[in-house]
Parts: structure tokens; C-alpha cells; sequence
């Protein structure tokens, strides 16, 4: 081993010397371009795979060491410590697999890239990526696009997806992240500051992503390797998988392409990030669990004022627990088709006497609220539906004063989803005199 194991458990130890020259090396690492530098000439002089140890504790501590020799002894450290070093996967590798009607590699700006039309897809195979970091280029044009990387997939159903919107440039949506449930991207139900960030984009010239990822945590950087422009927490289960860049839409919808550069992953047991995000908690009364049917027509709800038994025989239902913030995302556990785009989500209340009780909730995209069987509230808050500006983005909009009755109360919603994120959020204001059962 060419390391000694003392240094790693000097720095794990608390000694100060050490503890400097591993901060040293993080930033070495998150300089992108003094890190390739710095690995070139780490290879050119140190003979890696030696049975001693080349580079000492005295060597490294020595304070007569040169400038160069010190950076050298460093990144030869780095690379074998973490084995960090990425190398460039060129897009016409047969490790990728490249989808889209129109994809194509080329040359463009001077760097040998993949355009990727709306809808299309590189997926690397043979890709298996925990944890570290992902760093690719892109040239955006001046066109409405979603253009961004995969990590993590499943399959091509199934992912955590960091993208950027060029014509939101500048704007506090200028960028996303979500994660993807059979096939259907989240960005209705994950919105805001915790989920994007502004940024102005330069148009038709690269520009470098950087994704390190840690556990249920992830930092992107955008053309700055020292300062991460956006942290968020991960909403997917923490699972390797593959990874890739994509272009979300479709051709149909008029939607931009893109192209890719200069792509490669480090995967790493442990990555350190600059910070973690701060934990969200939902508010006392939010309903954290909901028993939600499989999904049927949306259509065979059409006319219905009320619920017969007919209606619910047929129906099976999972029991399916909200996020830390009470956001239940049922593309977690269904399939959405055209045939198939409405589940029921499920709550009994329990009262101890007759009552009314305010419910506050948010839904995605469509909704119909049943009490006790009867209809009791209607809504559409597809994408668009009100004006062009409408994004239909979830959260405590509505609210409604139940009457419930001494007893159990069935409350259910009725969700429908085109597109953006499929799911529901609910809490009342008080739980006096009631429990959810």
C-alpha cells in the first residue's frame, strides 16, 4: 500500500498538520482544472502499484519541500487515497446507449459532443454510481428546454434527474431538480428554493455541471467548482444505479435539444459536501399516510355527485407514507397511462363529537374531494389551465370546513394527473376532538 495508514489515522485523530493538508487536497480536487494538471504529473513521477511506501509522513509534513514537489506528493495522495481521478467518456463509445430521433455525435464548439433532441437520452451502460461526482458540459440554446443528468437510474422509468430551463435564464426557476417515479417527473410537487436556484445562462457557448452526491444529498455547481450553486435533499431511495444526460420533453411540444461534452463520474464510498440541506418537518395535523387505490380512468368520475359500492369494489389499495413534509407522491407506487391517471388517496377521521374542522390541502393535477361518500369540492389546477403564466405547482391552496359527524369520517380525494408531478398534500388546522385513524 503506498499510503501509510498512519496519515489517514492521524487526520481521523484530530492532528492539526494533517488535518491542513487534507483540506489542501479537497481543495486541489474541487479545482477542476489545477486537479487534471496536478494527476498528469502525479503519474509521470510517482510509480503507482510499488510494494513500498513512496510517499512518507516526514515527506509530506517536510517544510523544505518545493512548491511543485509538495502538489505532486499531494495528488498522488488523492488519486490513491480516493481514486477520484474521472476519466472523459467520449459519446461515441459503444458503452452508451443513445436514444432520440435525431441524436447524433458531432463536433461542436470544439469539443467532440452528442446533440440530443427533445426526448432523447444517453444512458451509460455498465454504470453503477452510489455516491460522488458526476461533471459533464453543455451548450444551451436560446430556446424553451430541459436539458440535464441522470444519476442513480433504475431503469429509464426510474431516477434522480438535475436539469436546467435556458428560457427561464436569470429566473428563480431557471433550473430543477426532482426525482423521477415511473416515468413521471416531479417538479409540480418540488418547487422553490430548496429544489432550483437563479442563474443566468450564457447561450450557444459550454458550460460545466458539476453533481456531487452523498447519501440523501446532493450539491450541483454550475461553471464554479468551489462554491455549489444549489444543495437539495434526495427524495429517491438511496440505491445505485446508472447514470447519463438527457433532454426532457418531446420534439411535439417544441422544445429545444442540446448538446453534451466531455462527460465522467467518480464514484466514491464517501463524499464530503460543502454543507447539508436543513431539514423540513411537516406542521402538527398534517396527514402523514394515505391509503391510495390503484389507479383506474379518470373518465368513470366524470358525472359522479356521490360513491355506491359499485364504484369501490373493485379497487385495492397501499398504504403509501408522505415525505418529512407531509408531500405524498404517488408515482411512488403507480403506474400512470392514458387509460389509467386517477387513484383515490384515503384518510378516516375519528371525531369525538359533530363538528367542523378546517382542511387545508394541495393537490396535482385534478381533484375531487368525497366526505362520506358525497362530493363536496372540484378542481383543475392543470398546467396552463388558467392562464399561459399558470405552472400548477402543489401546495396549501385550497381549504375547506368539513362537517364531520360523531364517528368516523371517509375522506377521499380523487387525484388526476396529465403531466409534473402527481400527488396530494393535507393537514387541519387543529386535532381537537379528532384522530386519524
Amino acid at each position: 500500500m503506498l499510503i501509510k495508514k498512519e496519515f489517514f489515522k492521524k487526520i481521523i485523530l484530530g492532528d492539526s498538520e494533517q488535518k491542513e493538508i487534507f483540506k489542501n487536497l479537497l481543495a486541489i480536487y474541487r479545482d477542476r482544472e489545477l486537479f487534471k494538471t496536478a494527476c498528469s504529473f502525479g503519474a509521470i513521477v510517482f510509480r503507482i502499484g510499488s510494494s513500498n511506501s513512496i510517499v512518507s509522513n516526514k515527506l509530506i509534513r517536510g517544510v523544505e519541500m518545493k512548491k511543485t514537489a509538495r502538489l505532486v506528493a499531494l495528488m498522488a495522495i488523492l488519486l490513491i487515497a480516493t481514486s477520484c481521478y474521472a476519466e472523459i467518456i467520449p459519446f461515441d463509445s459503444d458503452r452508451w446507449d443513445i436514444s432520440g430521433d435525431g441524436a447524433e455525435t458531432v463536433t461542436y464548439k470544439g469539443k467532440a459532443s452528442v446533440f440530443l433532441p427533445a426526448g432523447g437520452m444517453a444512458v451509460l451502460e455498465g454504470a453503477d454510481f452510489l455516491n460522488g461526482s458526476i461533471e459533464y458540459d453543455v451548450a444551451l440554446p436560446n430556446k424553451r428546454g430541459f436539458m440535464g443528468a441522470m444519476w442513480r437510474m433504475q431503469d429509464k422509468q426510474n431516477f434522480e434527474k438535475f436539469y436546467m430551463r435556458p428560457h427561464q435564464s436569470g429566473n428563480p426557476d431557471a433550473n430543477q431538480y426532482t426525482p423521477v417515479y415511473n416515468g413521471v417527473s416531479g417538479w409540480q410537487l418540488y418547487y422553490g428554493k430548496d429544489f432550483s436556484v437563479p442563474f443566468t445562462y450564457t447561450f450557444d457557448e459550454w458550460i460545466h455541471v458539476k453533481i456531487v452526491v452523498s447519501g440523501e444529498n446532493a450539491e450541483i455547481y454550475i461553471n464554479d467548482n468551489k462554491k455549489p450553486a444549489l444543495g437539495v435533499t434526495l427524495k429517491r431511495e438511496i440505491k445505485s444505479g446508472a447514470v447519463g444526460v438527457e433532454v426532457g420533453g418531446s420534439e411535439a411540444f417544441k422544445l429545444a435539444g442540446a448538446h453534451f461534452a466531455n462527460f465522467n463520474y467518480s464514484p466514491l464510498e464517501k463524499t464530503a459536501l460543502t454543507s447539508t440541506p436543513t431539514s423540513k418537518s411537516a406542521a402538527e395535523g398534517t396527514v402523514m399516510q394515505w391509503n391510495v387505490s390503484n389507479a383506474f380512468g379518470e373518465k368513470g368520475l366524470k358525472d359522479a355527485i356521490s360513491l355506491s359500492s359499485a364504484d369501490m369494489e373493485n379497487l385495492t389499495w397501499t398504504l403509501l407514507q408522505s415525505e418529512d413534509t407531509g408531500v405524498t407522491n404517488f408515482a411512488e407506487i403507480r403506474n400512470k397511462s392514458k387509460k389509467a391517471n386517477t387513484v383515490f388517496a384515503k384518510i378516516v377521521v375519528h371525531s369525538e363529537i359533530d363538528q367542523v374542522k378546517r382542511f387545508d390541502f394541495g393537490f396535482s393535477d385534478r381533484v375531487k374531494v368525497f366526505v362520506n361518500k358525497r362530493l363536496l369540492f372540484s378542481a383543475n389546477d392543470t398546467y396552463r389551465t388558467r392562464d399561459y403564466r399558470f405552472l400548477g405547482t402543489m401546495g396549501y391552496y385550497e381549504s375547506l370546513y368539513l362537517s364531520l359527524q360523531k364517528g368516523d369520517n371517509e375522506i377521499l380525494l380523487a387525484v388526476s394527473e396529465s403531466f409534473g408531478g402527481w400527488g396530494v398534500q393535507a393537514k387541519f388546522q387543529d386535532m381537537d376532538k379528532i384522530q386519524l385513524q
